[in-house]
């Protein structure tokens, strides 16, 4: 009697908020995958009301959103601010969860100081490898053996199977991959090593990115598997278009991880898909339509498909690792200013109240 008293103390302290008891996600799906979310540092450091009472009920793995980027975590040369992360991990170890850190190697929110030297001219290919290991280094040996998958490198092709020209490319060549894995893998040998992109589900894009992990596994570098970011549409892609890239990754001899999951509700000025950070447009009226609430039907819609995605997701089960929301609710989602800034977006499955959309799960 006295040993329940103290643990109901102890959870109480460790978690301020109710713990809930009712089935969540993770228990509809406990016997098919991890449902993770994407976190930030409000709702890590337990600033965001209802936050951990929602991650608690419903999710068993969270991956860093931004807080432990390039960018945020070293804005400076060896300036490490390790505050997002070390809170991070120690929630997710709080919610015994499977934690993802995102990401170690990519070309957007990365300072510029990463690729120059003092003078502000580009470093030479030995100079930048040196510098991008010993940060594999440091951020993956601060958490090793605590963090349980690392996404190493994110979105390395364009959609038409080309590698994309970013200055990790450009100034290494198409082996800074190689050695992201390599270093990632030494410095930790036990967590799960990812290759990350959107719209994977693009038959072209897919080949490129199987041709290479094969490549490299055959070369023995560890690559356990391939995160196809779910940055989906009401209509598109296709059941049978995701459907088949899951059958592919899994004969390539890979784990699916469904990474960056969201269903954008809103029209858009152009139709590009994905996640493409460079294409942007300005704050427009034309593009909101939804400024003061979502209509029921669309939210009809959006329930219908991710109820289809989760039956696809369920039926694949065997070779799906995970599926993470790329966002805790919709308030918390980078739809809201992306591909146009400013707007009121809806596309998970969390309302800005917290509360699970009707008809998801039914009772």
């Amino acid at each position: 009697m006295r040993f329940s008293l103290l643990l109901l103390l102890i959870l109480g302290f460790l978690f301020p908020n109710p713990i809930p008891s009712d089935p969540g996600l993770k228990d509809h799906f406990k016997n098919d995958f991890f449902i993770g979310a994407a976190v930030n540092m409000r709702q890590v450091n337990g600033t965001e009301k209802g936050a951990d009472s929602l991650l608690l009920l419903h999710f068993n793995s969270i991956t860093s959103e931004n807080g432990l980027k390039w960018g945020p975590v070293q804005p400076k040369a060896g300036e490490y601010r390790f505050d997002f992360g070390d809170a991070f991990v120690e929630m997710g170890e709080r919610m015994d969860a499977y934690i993802v850190g995102h990401t170690l190697v990519w070309h957007q929110q990365t300072p510029d100081w990463v690729f120059q030297d003092g003078e502000g001219k580009f470093l030479d290919r030995e100079n930048l490898i040196h510098r991008m290991e010993n940060h594999i280094s440091t951020l993956v040996g601060r958490y090793k053996g605590r963090i349980h998958a690392w996404d190493v490198v994110n979105e390395a092709f364009e959609d038409n199977g080309n590698w994309r020209k970013t200055h990790w490319y450009n100034l290494i060549g198409e082996d800074f991959i190689e050695r992201a894995f390599r270093k990632a893998n030494e410095i930790d040998p036990k967590a799960e090593l990812i290759y990350n992109n959107y719209n994977v589900w693009k038959p072209e894009k897919r080949k490129a990115i199987l041709e290479m992990a094969k490549r490299l596994k055959a070369k023995g570098v560890r690559i356990d598997g391939i995160g196809m970011q779910g940055h989906y549409r009401l209509n598109s892609p296709s059941l049978d278009q995701i459907e088949q890239a899951i059958l592919d990754i899994h004969e390539a001899g890979f784990e699916v991880h469904v990474t960056e999951l969201d269903v954008d509700v809103l029209p858009r000025p152009t139709d590009v898909e994905g996640a493409d950070l460079s294409i942007n447009f300005a704050e427009s009226a034309e593009w909101n339509p939804f400024k003061d609430g979502i209509s029921p039907q669309v939210e009809k819609d959006l329930v219908t498909r991710y109820s289809s995605l989760f039956a696809l997701f369920k039926k694949h089960g065997d070779k799906i690792a995970r599926v993470t929301f790329w966002g805790l609710h919709d308030g918390s989602s980078w739809l809201n200013n992306w591909p146009v800034r400013g707007r009121t977006n809806y596309p998970l499955l969390f309302d800005r109240e917290k509360r699970l959309k009707k008809g998801f799960i039914e009772d």
